[in-house]
């Protein structure tokens, strides 16, 4: 008999993308159950207000009620150390671990963790963010060693406007990517209607979609102990290990 998985996951308070996609995607996980806690995001940008929401102690906040449920493992299934610095991930993971003694990952370490494991060096971006974002995060991959060989992104800086953008509209992205023939693209933003879509990319186009949302379920499978090989239909990234 499969054992009971709890998966708890750190949400945008307004993104209404994740929570039916993750929802989805771990549907197909036996024994498998998905447990949401939010605290307050509402814009994407570099001003000191929108920088401020990202702060470790609001998120923490959240991970604490998510321990009440006793979950298995904690997600952070948002982009923010895309722009603020790939460190400031490695030390909300550790800080959850000690304030509730709970594993962790986040959507951009498990996405991180994928380029290594394929060994990924070119990558193509599909964003909404601004210009200014969008740079940030190109730069970090930059110093990881990881090019971007192409990339789109749609100047919008309200979160919750992210969802609204039509899953038909961002495989043209995508598409507009695939010239340049990056070795995965990734959907960076887990307000993105994107994750569905990884099966039909791929089969059209020959390239891996490492969409966010979907990162950080396998993330969480894997810091979970399980495989996150028994979940299919959500694109190859699910068989990588």
């Amino acid at each position: 008999m499969t054992r009971a998985l709890r998966l708890g996951v750190l949400t945008p308070s307004s993104n209404t993308a994740l929570e039916p996609l993750t929802t989805a995607i771990v549907g197909g996980l036996a024994g498998a159950s998905v447990h949401f806690s939010r605290f307050k995001v509402t814009e994407i940008a570099l001003d000191a207000a929108a920088l401020g929401q990202f702060d470790d102690s609001n998120i923490l906040a959240a991970a604490q009620l998510l321990a009440d449920a006793k979950v298995d493992v904690i997600g952070w299934s948002g982009t923010s150390s895309g722009w603020l610095g790939f460190d400031r991930d490695r030390r909300l993971v550790e800080r959850i671990r000690e304030r509730t003694g709970i594993p962790a990952t986040t959507a951009v370490l498990a996405l991180n963790e994928l380029l290594a494991i394929r060994k990924i060096t070119r990558i193509g971006f599909v964003t909404p963010y601004t210009q200014d974002v969008q740079d940030r995060i190109v730069g970090n991959y930059r110093a990881l060693g990881i090019e971007t060989v192409a990339q789109r992104h749609l100047g919008i800086r309200v979160n919750h406007d992210f969802a609204g953008v039509e899953p038909q509209a961002l495989l043209e992205l995508m598409a507009q990517v695939v010239p340049a023939r990056p070795q995965a693209i990734t959907t960076f933003c887990t307000n993105l209607r994107a994750a569905q879509l990884a099966q039909e990319f791929e089969r059209t186009h020959g390239i891996p979609l490492l969409d966010t949302v979907s990162t950080t379920v396998w993330g969480m499978v894997r810091a979970a102990g399980r495989s996150p090989a028994d979940i299919t239909g959500w694109g190859e990234l699910f068989q990588w290990t």
